[in-house]
């Protein structure tokens, strides 16, 4: 049996996965801090300790060899162990002290965030906490790249591969003008949106696909209108052009500072999401994500957004 005397090292693996995302050298080097130069020398080394061409160099373009790509993602996986490898350790020494690349949908974001990261923040100071907003699929992508270590999301979702832990429920409102006659319903129900014009979010997002099935209703006809943000939405519904289904943790920040606009509690048993997190299987963080789930959920409580 051979043995393999000489291993890539993890600086090289990175400059190759650096220049397989930017495919610009210069950009690559860049992003590894490091000199053209530098990145160009780490790179036939690793080629010289692989005894392979990995990358086609020309003046103009950079062309990735068939092997090359796949040395890049099996380097991403071995550069995403190596990572969860030091964060274990560190957890080991303390949990959440470490660093964590969390995701957030923008249904959720402005409205938990800013009143729950105060309280995780002063619970876990020497957590650092990077945060990236983004469309759930964009984001789950990212997740199993290994470029973000958790994903705050709203269930349920098929996310097959994942882990996922439910951390409370976030019902929904009925949002219309004062002068509207579904703003006389105290507790509006899914015979009462057959007969308006339901605004809501663009496909992709998934609020639209929870907002759908929490009342019931197999598609909506907006009027050839799609969403981009709540905010539109409820812009949409203050010009008289139709009523929306807003998510319970954002009907403070955009009906009860408008005196045109009443929101009222959607009437029927289930009428939910779930907001939860994700996060992949092979990953030897799970502990120290629930305990997150559990500080999160405690300060979603206190800030009055998750139900006690």
């Amino acid at each position: 049996m051979n043995t393999i005397t000489h291993l890539p090292s993890l600086k090289q693996l990175r400059y190759l996965v650096a220049l397989e995302e930017h495919r610009h050298f210069g950009r690559a080097a860049a992003a590894c801090f490091v000199s053209q130069s530098t990145l160009s020398a780490g790179l036939k080394e690793l080629e010289t300790v692989l005894d392979a061409e990995l990358v086609e160099r020309n003046n103009r373009t950079v062309v990735f060899t068939g092997l090359g790509l796949e040395v890049a993602q099996r380097a991403k996986r071995v550069l995403r162990e190596a990572e969860e490898l030091a964060e274990a350790a560190a957890k080991g020494r303390e949990p959440l002290s470490g660093r964590l690349r969390l995701g957030v949908i923008p249904t959720i974001a402005p409205y938990l965030l800013p009143k729950t990261l105060p309280h995780l923040r002063k619970a876990y100071p020497k957590m650092q906490l990077y945060l990236t907003e983004d469309q759930t699929a964009r984001l789950l992508t990212l997740l199993e790249e290994g470029t973000l270590d958790l994903v705050l999301m709203a269930l349920p979702y098929d996310a097959a591969d994942l882990e996922t832990l439910p951390l409370f429920s976030d019902g929904f409102h009925l949002v219309t003008r004062k002068d509207d006659p579904l703003a006389q319903k105290q507790n509006p129900t899914t015979a009462d949106l057959k007969q308006a014009n339901l605004l809501l979010l663009a496909e992709g997002h998934c609020l639209r696909e929870h907002a759908l099935a929490a009342c019931r209703l197999p598609q909506a006809d907006s009027g050839g209108f799609a969403g981009a943000s709540l905010n539109t939405l409820v812009e949409m519904v203050a010009g008289g052009l139709g009523v929306t289904l807003l998510p319970d943790m954002a009907v403070p920040s955009h009906v009860s500072k408008s005196g045109e606009l009443v929101a009222r509690p959607f009437d029927r048993t289930g009428a939910a999401r779930e907001i939860g997190l994700a996060w992949r299987t092979t990953s030897s963080r799970g502990a120290e994500f629930k305990e997150f789930g559990a500080a999160l959920t405690k300060a979603a409580r206190a800030a009055g957004i998750a139900p006690a």
